[in-house]
């Protein structure tokens, strides 16, 4: 089976890109993602707040002189909550495309315009094959309309794309009011070479006990596909930008429902932490088994077979497929 695909103007050998996650902070891990047969790996993120304590507290060490040292560690909160420094991420970045053939991906988070042009470029410099903007931002300011918080996001790409010459994803939620036309400016107004769907907010919870707000991460899960469905099968053919799904990928049954839905890759990396890595030659040999039984020759062929453009019912991406599965349902 052909297996190859193209995902940001980029060849890989498949379309089961490793996405961003600590699994990424070891050298080690991501030569055992090569051997194991992924096509990508997206680099493990690195934050906004990051980039700007580190340059806060450097700022401030030359302004106040080597007697304020330990002052300036107490002030400001622990490098440590965000796993690695700049310039380990980024010497991180030159040895893995030392010792890698599949393309490396670099990851940057955060919300605002600052910060972002002069790192990107460092990424691109540190050899970085592409960019991923994971714009995570919650609008709790309910004075922020819908269109202020796409302008953030369209700032962000222009700023970027102006900065580099290499191609820029952006990682974005679903909870856009109209993502269809969204999906496009980002594409096809500024162009952004790839989109992500999507991005999973980190809730908090409620201890009842304590009366605690409670930060826990649970891996995704299959259930977790069908709205990044619904968008790929949507936009499939309809924007100039490749997609990417994530979240909920626990195997090749999920890699095989994007695909069919029009992504030009699918990223995982939760059922990587539950199986190990060489969890990836099974998810590749099933998904080569399933086309080979269907008759299908390559991954090419197969993309988009179930997008609402290809389907012989189109409506079921739309309003009256919601009121058929209401009436149809059968309680208890």
């Amino acid at each position: 089976m052909d297996l190859q695909t193209t995902y940001m103007g980029m060849t890989l050998r498949n379309p089961l890109v490793i996405s961003a996650s600590p699994l990424s902070e070891k050298l080690d891990n991501i030569k055992k993602m090569e051997d194991a047969g992924a096509g990508a790996v997206v680099m493990f993120s690195l934050f906004e707040e990051q980039i700007r304590q580190e340059t806060a507290s450097f700022n401030f060490l030359m302004d106040q002189g080597t007697n304020s040292f330990a002052e300036a560690l107490n002030y400001f909160p622990g490098i440590d909550d965000y796993r690695v420094g700049i310039d380990h991420y980024l010497n991180l970045i030159r040895q893995a495309k030392d010792s890698v053939d599949i393309p490396i991906i670099g990851s940057l988070n955060g919300t605002t315009s600052g910060g972002w042009m002069d790192y990107a470029k460092a990424y691109q410099e540190a050899g970085a094959d592409g960019l991923e903007l994971n714009v995570f931002f919650i609008p709790t300011d309910t004075g922020l309309d819908g269109l202020s918080v796409e302008e953030r996001y369209l700032d962000i790409l222009r700023i970027v794309k102006d900065s580099v010459s290499i191609p820029v994803a952006v990682k974005l939620n679903p909870y856009f009011s109209s993502m269809g036309n969204f999906a496009k400016k980002l594409s096809d107004e500024e162009g952004a070479d790839g989109l992500v769907l999507f991005n999973r907010f980190y809730e908090p919870d409620i201890d009842v006990d304590t009366l605690e707000i409670l930060h826990t991460l649970e891996l995704s899960s299959p259930n977790e596909i069908r709205l990044p469905l619904l968008w790929l099968g949507i936009l499939h053919g309809k924007i100039n930008a490749t997609l990417a799904a994530s979240t909920g990928v626990q195997g090749s049954t999920e890699v095989i429902k994007y695909l069919l839905a029009g992504a030009d890759v699918v990223m995982t990396a939760s059922c990587l932490f539950k199986k190990g890595i060489p969890y990836i030659y099974q998810i590749l040999a099933e998904l080569e088994e399933w086309m080979q039984a269907r008759d299908f020759k390559s991954v090419n062929e197969m993309r988009g077979v179930m997008s609402q453009s290809n389907v012989a019912d189109p409506v079921a991406y739309e309003r009256a497929n919601y009121i058929k599965i209401l009436q149809g349902y059968q309680a208890v």
